[in-house]
């Protein structure tokens, strides 16, 4: 009786696997496929950045010190702005045949917020070949890892950008409450200027935002001369907001099942 049991289970088990990933797969390759097509997201995401970056750091003489946040403004961009996405596909009708197919909303999520942010990363990685430019000079290994920093932070913001179109139904709404809210992080994170020379306040903001920890491990990474402590912390923090807004994403789907 057990040995019949067992090979019951285990093609349950194998169902279950197939009914999960097979979803994540599909959506994961249609933001890939749709990315090809449209090839001048690169340029407006990548550029805007670039241009930003050689104007300030030239200004301020020190293209190394803006680096790492014009490198995180370009992975920011290209995730949020990646998941207009999901509006379309509301309109199109593809998000109604989601909802209504029997694939978990977990995998229906992690699927567009994986493409998304693997897309975002391929745009940083790609904005780390500007990084001789800067006179920096990491090891390797540190180069690895500031990549793994890179898609920590196209996955958080990726996440971000689904709650909000999830909630928003136009395109010119959803900019409007991005741009709200990716600038103010932006700025606020140590992108622009350090903590220790901002009043009390603005220091206080700095520390709550998540932002800057992600950008320190990344100035860390990248500028060994920089110093930054914790930066298994700083990394850690990274990861642990990416994971907090994809169980939130996944969430509000579910309330939308429910409802």
């Amino acid at each position: 009786m057990m040995k019949q049991t067992r090979p019951k289970v285990k093609n349950s088990l194998d169902k279950q696997r197939t009914f999960f990933w097979l979803p994540v797969w599909t959506l994961l390759r249609r933001e890939l496929i749709r990315f090809w097509r449209e090839k001048s997201r690169v340029l407006g995401f990548v550029a805007f950045p670039l241009v930003f970056w050689l104007a300030i750091g030239s200004g301020f003489g020190d293209l190394a010190a803006f680096f790492p946040g014009a490198l995180t403004l370009t992975v920011m961009f290209s995730a949020v702005f990646s998941m207009m996405s999901l509006i379309e596909d509301r309109r199109e009708g593809f998000l109604l045949s989601m909802l209504v197919s029997p694939a978990p909303r977990l995998a229906m999520v992690l699927g567009k917020v994986t493409g998304a942010s693997l897309l975002a990363w391929m745009q940083g990685v790609a904005f780390l070949l500007f990084l001789p430019v800067t006179g920096l000079r990491p090891q390797w290994a540190d180069l690895a890892g500031a990549a793994g920093v890179l898609f920590l932070i196209a996955f958080a913001f990726t996440g971000l950008g689904f709650l909000v179109a999830w909630k928003v139904d136009s395109t010119q709404g959803f900019h409007a409450l991005i741009n709200l809210l990716l600038f103010p992080l932006w700025m606020v994170s140590g992108a622009l200027f350090p903590a220790a020379g901002a009043h009390g306040w603005m220091r206080w903001l700095m520390r709550l935002n998540p932002l800057s920890y992600s950008l320190d491990a990344l100035r860390g990474l990248l500028d060994p001369r920089a110093g930054v402590p914790n930066l298994g912390w700083n990394v850690a923090l990274t990861a642990a907001c990416g994971v907090a807004l994809l169980v939130a994403s996944a969430a509000a789907a579910r309330r939308t099942e429910n409802g």
